[in-house]
């Protein structure tokens, strides 16, 4: 007898349905077998499948069974595909009552031996897929039920026993209740609740401003100085400031980390932009995504919040350099012989690094220890191109012992936020006419002249700064985001000569003879 069930397979971030089509063609024969380019996890279904079968008291036919999966030129892999291919072969053998119904549900969960279901990745992409081709319900591991849940009009069903399954379908569809997941209301509530505040930072003044900056902009930003200074405690406060994720926005940062196996256990939608901050020994693959079933890298792990490199030097020269071409594209496409995928990859660059070896360069009190040329060999790490996507260069300086010991309360990150949101909101109705464009930082050149327009008085004050400060050309565009940002943030509608002044000082890294 033919039995079909449906499951789901994850690319990138979009699912496929499959078909699990399960035909007994005779009592005799060889042990069951899998067709439709099965990997190695697939393929150990059955043994899987058999020992539950055996715990829970039902029959692994051994006769000539084939399930097949369809489409059959798509590679499957993992382990999500064992409790269809169970429900599968138990209505083919006829140890299954109502096995019609199996065809309007998309079924998926891993084994264990015993008939527990085990969690599986790509919840979320899996339930949008099922309602949109009309599939009456998902049941899935109970763990992911949450995940799931935030789809509307599609009944999930969390289970954790494959005896749950099989008693829901031969009670026809009853004892089994969907889950109830009030999305707005989980999402919205926590939002803004971090356990880290900019109010706990004594002193720097202006690299919160310039942090404040780069989150009304959107802008990519590097932080050089001395070991202590409080680099990474500034960087790690960023998301702390930057506007609230939207639903949309949560919806694709839930897919990716979902994908990725990311979300924690009964989790729902992601309320908080990602701050992800990978070591320095990361590979290429690790970074920008990849694999024989590509994954997503922490490019895309940090798709709408912040990707943070500290001690930027420390990371390889190819590590650094593919990330060139996502952070213009805000996407990534990884390709493979038969396969092509595109992750998202729109991310707020965050850098940290010491000005040299020692660290100490340009310290107000202590000795920079390195020799000649060594603080440009260093800076040299960092190629022309990547450092020309990066808007802001602010130098840290340590904190006096006076501001440490001060007991004047700081501004706290809800207040700059404030202002980054109203910042936001201006841009959000300048660039409403230009789709994929968000903020300051995503402008065109052709956008730049029309939008970054200056009075005579700063086109002479931008002049003087390039050639005394010795500027280069690749800084000129730079300047004129970063300006256009600190007018939105001063809710000004033009660019002034002081908006202008304050967004040249954050170019440190262009100016000729910084480095000796």
């Amino acid at each position: 007898m033919l039995v079909k069930t449906f499951g789901s397979a994850v690319y990138g971030v979009e699912a496929i349905t499959i078909t699990i089509e399960v035909n007994w063609l005779s009592a005799s024969g060889k042990d069951p077998l899998i067709v439709g380019l099965p990997d190695n996890a697939v393929k150990e279904s059955l043994q899987r499948v058999e020992s539950t079968f055996k715990t829970n008291f039902f029959q692994m036919p051994r006769t000539k069974v084939v399930i097949n999966l369809a489409p059959a030129d798509i590679k499957k892999s993992g382990t999500a595909f064992d409790l269809p291919i169970a429900l599968g072969i138990l209505g083919a053998s006829e140890q299954l009552n109502n096995k019609e119904a199996l065809s309007n549900y998309v079924i998926m969960g891993e084994l264990a031996l015993n008939g527990e279901i085990r969690s599986i990745k790509g919840a979320l992409p899996i339930a949008i897929q099922a309602r949109k081709e009309g599939f009456r319900g998902l049941i899935l591991p109970a763990m992911n039920s949450k995940e799931a849940g935030m789809v509307n009009n599609l009944q999930v069903y969390g289970v954790t026993h494959i005896k749950e399954v099989i008693d829901f379908f031969e009670q026809q569809e009853k004892g089994l209740e969907p889950v109830v997941i009030n999305t707005r209301d989980e999402f919205y509530n926590s939002q803004c609740d971090f356990e880290i505040d900019f109010a706990e930072v004594k002193g720097q003044e202006n690299i919160k401003r310039a942090l404040e900056i780069a989150a009304a902009g959107g802008h990519n930003a590097i932080l050089i100085g001395p070991p202590g200074a409080g680099k990474t405690m500034l960087a790690k406060r960023l998301p702390t400031i930057l506007p609230p994720l939207s639903l949309q926005e949560a919806l694709e940062t839930t897919k990716i980390h979902s994908v990725a196996g990311k979300l924690p256990e009964n989790s729902t939608l992601v309320s908080k932009r990602p701050f992800r901050s990978p070591h320095h020994t990361i590979s290429d693959v690790a970074l920008v995504g990849g694999g024989g079933n590509p994954q997503p890298g922490e490019i895309s792990l940090a798709h709408n919040g912040v990707l943070f490199l500290d001690e930027l030097p420390e990371f390889k020269r190819t590590v650094l350099e593919v990330m060139r071409q996502p952070m213009e594209e805000r996407r990534v496409t990884i390709s493979r012989a038969k396969v092509a995928v595109d992750f998202p990859a729109s991310f707020m660059l965050m850098a940290s690094m010491n000005p040299c070896p020692c660290g100490f360069y340009n310290h107000p009190e202590r000795e920079c220890t390195c020799p000649p040329g060594a603080v440009q060999k260093y800076l040299n790490k960092i190629s022309g191109p990547l450092l020309d996507r990066i808007d802001l260069h602010v130098e840290v300086t340590p904190v006096a012992f006076n501001e440490l010991s001060s007991l004047r309360p700081q501004e706290n990150s809800a207040s700059i936020r404030d202002r980054v949101i109203a910042a936001r909101e201006m841009q959000a109705s300048r660039y409403k006419d230009h789709p994929g464009i968000y903020c300051n930082a995503q402008m065109s050149s052709k956008m730049l002249k029309e939008i970054c327009v200056i009075n005579p008085v700063g086109a002479n004050l931008l002049k003087a700064a390039m050639e005394k400060l010795s500027l280069s050309a690749r800084a000129y565009d730079r300047i004129l985001k970063v300006a256009r940002t600190i007018a939105d943030l001063a809710q000004s509608t033009d660019i002034k000569p002081e908006h202008l002044a304050e967004a040249i000082q954050y170019r440190s890294l262009d100016r000729e003879g910084w480095a000796g």
